[in-house]
């Protein structure tokens, strides 16, 4: 056996302090994971907290047909999430009224597959965030964050309640639909100031 020389030693040593220096790093990359879990979690519970709670005798009625300045899903085409598969703008030229709001439609097609069955193409829960009607609130939508189940069209607030609605979209269309069945909803016809 050859005697340990000056750069073995070395080498030993370098060794264990990048075995010691690689547990630290692992043990702070977890520590990183969770401290961002919470500071993403604090961000949802603050971004929540001010939405207005649906239970309640103080709870205000909305509009059935979540709109602004009467349009209804922001002037997206409620039929081309399904036949197109992805959020396309509609257009004036192609509009009709249903349940209070003014749905525009990218094509004189879409606008007759509407007409022809409008509960099948238009978002659940009035067109209100599905996350937050599953929370017992109620919240604006982002058009580009949707999804259709069991052919039916959900949309949500943005990218956060999307990815949380995703965890249990079965769970969260249940506790949305019961909640959405209780909601006060204004008489149609009756005009939400916005602000």
């Amino acid at each position: 056996m050859r005697p340990l020389r000056a750069t073995d030693r070395a080498q030993g040593t370098l060794a264990r302090a990048i075995a010691v220096t690689s547990a630290a790093l692992r043990q702070l990359k977890d520590r990183m994971r969770s401290y961002r879990f919470i500071a993403c979690l604090s961000i949802i519970l603050l971004a929540i907290a001010p939405l207005p709670r649906v239970s309640g005798a103080e709870a205000v009625p909305v509009d059935p047909v979540n709109k602004r300045d009467g349009i209804a899903l922001k002037g997206y085409d409620p039929v081309a999430y399904f036949t197109s598969g992805r959020p396309t703008e509609g257009s004036a030229q192609y509009s009709m009224e249903w349940k209070g709001g003014i749905y525009r439609f990218s094509s004189p097609e879409n606008l007759a597959a509407f007409r022809e069955n409008p509960e099948k193409y238009a978002p659940q829960y009035g067109g209100y965030c599905a996350y937050a009607m599953s929370l017992d609130r109620i919240a604006d939508i982002d058009p580009t964050k949707w999804a259709i189940i069991d052919g039916r069209l959900y949309l949500n607030n943005g990218f956060i309640a999307q990815s949380l609605w995703s965890f249990d979209k079965p769970g969260n269309i249940r506790k949305a639909d019961d909640n959405w069945s209780r909601y006060p909803k204004l008489a149609e016809g009756v005009q939400v100031k916005h602000e």
